[in-house]
């Protein structure tokens, strides 16, 4: 989706752990911040979103260290669902693409949005973030390459 005159395309970075970003890909949905609605307001249609991955499952310590997903916010507006009696996530839809999972670890050294490279993962402690442009092209130039050596996310 092209800029609005409103407000220029912005690219976003939520994090999850890996099994929640198979299950937002094939419910073609965000979650971010454990629910949460104001990061997903934040987003408009025809944004770019990127999942980072610190994790491969919730509440285990297995480390990931990819970026796992990849899409467009969608229309429509942030809306929320029942899931338990004491969970009502927020969520907003996304077209996922066909994307490779790639390692962040090759990558630390030429986004700008990591400033302090020893300490890379401390940008990512927030959850919901906003990247530069020149950044989400990076990935997505590794996510979206057709030919891979690391895992094709092929559930979408």
């Amino acid at each position: 989706m092209p800029d609005t005159p409103s407000r220029p395309r912005k690219y976003w970075i939520i994090v999850a752990s890996k099994d929640h970003v198979r299950n937002g890909i094939r419910q073609g949905i965000a979650q971010a911040c454990h629910g949460k609605a104001s990061p997903l307001k934040r987003m408009r249609p025809g944004d770019g979103v990127i999942y980072y991955s610190s994790k491969l499952k919730f509440g285990e310590p297995a480390p990931c260290w990819e970026f796992t997903a990849i899409g467009t916010v969608m229309d429509g507006d942030v809306y929320s669902i029942q899931m338990s009696e004491d969970f009502c996530p927020s969520r907003r839809e996304i077209e996922f693409f066909p994307a490779w999972d790639v390692s962040i670890l090759p990558l630390v050294d030429q986004l700008s949005f990591i400033q302090n490279k020893k300490s890379w993962g401390y940008p990512f402690r927030f959850g919901f973030f906003e990247i530069p442009a020149s950044d989400y092209n990076l990935i997505a130039s590794k996510m979206l390459q057709e030919s891979h050596e690391q895992t094709r996310n092929l559930s979408v």
